[in-house]
């Protein structure tokens, strides 16, 4: 697999494009994602819900901006946060500005959650993330950051 990357890697034509700052960050996405899938299997979650608590830890969107922000269609959600709730991890309340909106969050048990998730991704992380220096990560947090700002407003 790592002679495959390389292979690809070489591939690459203009390194001041964008084209391989994205081959640079897919694998690393993948590999990411194949991590959380893992520590969601463990804890008898899907990734979509895994992603959901990971939202929820610090903040308590409507039901409508948490479907828009994962790309999932209403009803998806609704079923989604039904199936957790069952489970109590998370509560739904009326929102205080617009009655109509229905705010979603976690419950002390989720919270409990998503913190045991937060340790065991690091966890799992660690072999990729203690390849760089401390001063490497802070740059790469930084830059990451940036990069979603965007969409994280």
């Amino acid at each position: 697999m790592e002679a495959e990357m390389k292979k690809h890697k070489s591939m690459n034509q203009d390194p001041g494009t964008g084209e391989g700052l994205a081959d640079a960050l897919v694998p690393i996405a993948f590999a990411t994602m194949a991590i959380l899938t893992k520590v969601g299997a463990e804890n008898d979650l899907s990734l979509t819900l895994n992603r959901v608590l990971g939202i929820l830890w610090d903040r308590r969107p409507r039901m409508a901006e948490l479907a828009d922000y994962l790309g999932l269609e209403k009803q998806t959600m609704s079923g989604l946060i039904a199936r957790a709730e069952k489970r109590g991890l998370v509560a739904r309340a009326p929102n205080a500005e617009d009655g109509r909106a229905t705010d979603v969050f976690l419950t002390s048990e989720g919270t409990e959650l998503v913190k045991r998730l937060h340790a065991q991704t690091q966890q799992a992380l660690a072999p990729l993330t203690e390849r760089l220096s401390a001063s490497d990560q802070q740059i790469l947090r930084d830059l990451l950051r940036r990069m979603l700002g965007a969409r994280q407003s």
